[in-house]
Formats: structure tokens, sequence, C-alpha cells
């Protein structure tokens, strides 16, 4: 009677289908995070930062080493998680444009699948208003929001809100899942930290005199120009970008809040025992320059940039403290949902899914290498697309042959010697882009595509 009362026990927890908790910053770098700052050791830029709730996360799941945006810019970047499709294809290839309201999300599909569906927080795409697409309820801000007292749209109704913005999402977020605890569930939230990384009013009064006295390290790229930056006509200088120590500090203030809301949400799913049940994901929407090659911001396809932190969690089926070298994307969560949820992952998703690798296996031909974009929004970085491999790297501008880069990772991980004139590596990467390119139906979106 025990025995066979036992194996239905294991049998519902075998069929039951997870919930999904997805949790995307705003431009925080890949090793922003306590665990790869221990790993880096000499090497590591802010030491002395600590995100135990991340680390935990790292700890109870799988840390993915080698994780990328394929196009490094806010809306772009959470199209892509939801569609699972390069930009070029889902039509958000800028900061300004709405997500078309019939796009197929792993949301949509979730939902269509009896999923409960939810959308907290930052959402951006341009100011797209209203209840977020796909979703069967939200509690998001219109565009960048504000981090103080930010008004909220309830289901598209103008709400008003008090206090810091990502205690405000972890708040709706919280009390989301308490009422939807019974049945599957999937929910984004969409934390607005660290964009707009300044101090002050930015920061809740708890975090502001943090990390006072701290530094972080220099880099060897920091003195590094962008290869199309441009020294100033009157003191030949080129831009520094973001170099500062004291953004820096604030930066990191930020994403310390943010981790004390991830801690915050992992706790309720103990608290209401669904942690066992429930597959949490914890990225970024891009990277971020530091002061690497001059730059602030995003948008490049250098390595700051490109990369970003990820850390999954599901106790059914994923690894323990497991570390992942393979390449994952920003399109390969929606069809890694879809296929953990059994629900069919539709052809035209160009993204795979990372289920197994999250277990400890790895999946036959994975990808050795992807296809990275960038169309020219605000700021200097030109119109440029890339290809990126385990090992190296190949960037190409639009209407600029001369600004060609082309990187031996392995032996120059900061980018500083170019190698575009080198034909060894030139060639098998200017082969494997166009390989890319023509797979995934991309061209430039200029007559200088003519020069490849």
């Amino acid at each position: 009677m025990l025995a066979a009362l036992a194996c239905a026990t294991l049998s519902h927890a075998a069929d039951r289908k997870p919930n999904f908790l997805f949790i995307i910053t705003d431009d925080q770098r890949w090793d922003a995070m306590g665990a790869v700052q221990k790993e880096q050791g000499e090497r590591a830029r802010f030491p002395w930062f600590e995100s135990p709730a991340m680390d935990r996360l790292a700890a109870e799941g799988v840390r993915f080493r080698n994780a990328f945006v394929t196009l490094s810019l806010c809306s772009p970047s959470r199209a892509a998680f939801l569609t699972g499709r390069y930009n070029h294809v889902n039509g958000v290839i800028n900061n300004n444009t709405p997500l078309p309201e019939d796009s197929v999300t792993h949301a949509s599909l979730l939902r269509a699948a009896g999923y409960r569906t939810a959308y907290i927080g930052k959402w951006h795409m341009g100011g797209q208003r209203g209840q977020r697409p796909g979703f069967d309820h939200s509690a998001s801000f219109v565009g960048q929001g504000i981090y103080q007292d930010c008004p909220f749209e309830i289901n598209g109704v103008k709400t008003s809100t008090k206090g810091w913005v990502d205690d405000v999402s972890t708040d709706f977020a919280i009390d989301w899942i308490k009422q939807n605890r019974e049945q599957p569930f999937s929910m984004v939230v969409g934390f607005k930290s660290p964009h707009n990384r300044r101090g002050g009013d930015n920061l809740p009064a708890r975090l502001r005199d943090l990390y006072a006295g701290a530094s972080s390290r220099p880099v060897p790229n920091l003195n590094t120009p962008a290869i199309y930056h441009k020294p100033d006509p009157v003191t030949g200088q080129f831009p520094r970008g973001l170099a500062d120590n004291s953004v820096h500090i604030d930066y990191l203030r930020h994403i310390k809040g943010v981790d004390e809301n991830l801690g915050r949400l992992l706790d309720t799913l103990d608290q209401l025992g669904l942690a066992e049940d429930t597959v949490v994901v914890f990225t970024s929407d891009n990277g971020y320059f530091l002061g690497e090659h001059g730059c602030g911001d995003k948008r490049a396809l250098y390595e700051e940039s490109l990369r970003i932190p990820m850390l999954a969690r599901y106790p059914r089926r994923f690894g323990k403290g497991l570390v992942v070298d393979e390449m994952v994307l920003n399109i390969d969560l929606a069809p890694t949902f879809l296929d953990l949820a059994g629900v069919p992952v539709p052809a035209k998703m160009q993204g795979a899914s990372w289920k197994e690798l999250a277990a400890g296996k790895k999946p036959a031909n994975w990808r050795t290498s992807f296809l990275a974009q960038y169309y020219k929004e605000l700021g200097d970085t030109p119109t440029c697309v890339g290809i990126r491999t385990a090992n190296a790297k190949l960037v190409k501008y639009a209407g600029h042959a001369e600004w060609t880069e082309a990187f031996d990772l392995a032996a120059d991980p900061y980018e500083l010697k170019n190698r575009a004139v080198d034909p060894a590596l030139t060639g098998k990467l200017g082969s494997e882009l166009n390989a890319r390119m023509k797979a995934l139906e991309y061209t430039f979106p200029t007559e200088a595509n003519k020069s490849y």
C-alpha cells in the first residue's frame, strides 16, 4: 500500500508541469555577480561585490558562463527572449518599436496550453501601453519609468505606486504568485536596475552609502578606443566612456538592490512550497561597458556588451552547482520554456532548448558560433554584424570595410589586437559569417553589404 502510494506520488511529481519565473535586469553585465568576481580572482573588476541571492541561485542550479544576446539593446533583446527569434525577423530592431500584438511568444503559447501568465515591471518597447501582449495579467510601467513612486499600468489602467520601483515590482510579483499558486504559471519580472544608474534619489535610502570608499580595478582595454571612435578635434583625446569609479559604485548599488529582490522572490517560492516545481531563470537584456574600449552603454559587439549573466534553477531536472560553458543565447529562452512545459516549439523559432545542457548533458550538434547584429540607433556605434565562435570573433561595419575587426579571444580576451589582416583567422570566420547570414536570411539594411 505504502509502496503504491509512493509510486503514485513520484508519478504525479514527474507529470506536473513546471512553473516559470523569468527575471530580467536592465544593463547588467555578465561579471556583475559575486560568483563571477570570486571566480575571476586577480582579474576581477569589483572583487568586493557580493550578491548572495544570485550566488544562491548559481549554487542550487546552473550558471551559464557563455551567455549572450544577439543584439545588445534593451527592447530588441527583450523581444528576442519572448519570441525566440532574431530581431530582423521578430520586427523589433530598436528601442522605439512596440512588440507586435500578434507576436508568437513563450507567454502566448504557454497561455494557450493552460498556464496563467503575468508580466511585471519594465517592458520598454518604446512607449508601448496597455496590457502586455500574450499575458493574462500585467503590472508594468511605460517606457523607462522612474525609480521613485513610478506610475504603473495594471492591465492597462494607470495606477500610482509608492517606493523604489524594483521593490514595487517585486511586491506585485509576490502578490500575483500567491494568488495563482494552485495552477501552472509563467511570470516575467523586469527590473529597471541598473539602467540609468545615477545615485542619489534613484536609489532607495538603504543603498545610497553602500560601498563607500570602494574602487573598481582597471582592465587592459580601458585605453583602447573602439575602432569607430574619433579623437576630440581640440584635445586629441579619445572618449573614455564610463571609466569613472563613482559611476561603477552607483551601478553596483543598483544591482545590489536587484539581488535583494531576487532573494525575496526565492524566499517566496520556498515559503509557498513552489521551489521544486518552478523553473527560475535570472538574466539581463544586454551587457554594459564601464569604460572598456572608451565606451559607456552597450550596442557594440565587444564582449562587455554582448555577454550577459544567466542562471537557471529547476531542482527536478537541472544540475546543482553546475557550470556550463557552451554558448547560449537570448533566443534560446522561449524554446527552452516550451520544451520544459511539453509544448511544441514552433519551427520559426530560431533558438534552441538548453534543457539538456542544464541537466549536464551536451546535445548533439549544439552551436559552435552565433551571429550578432546591431542597427545604428542612438550614440556612435555604427550598424554592424559579426560572428562569434567559442574562441574568436569577426565584426564588419556597414560602409566601412576599413573598420573590420577580428580577434583571437583565447589569446586576447580583452580584444586589444585587431587581426583583420590575418587571413588564417578572417578566412574561416568570414565563411562562417556568410553561412550564418544566409541561413538566417539576414542582409545589412544598407547598400554597404556589397563590400562583403
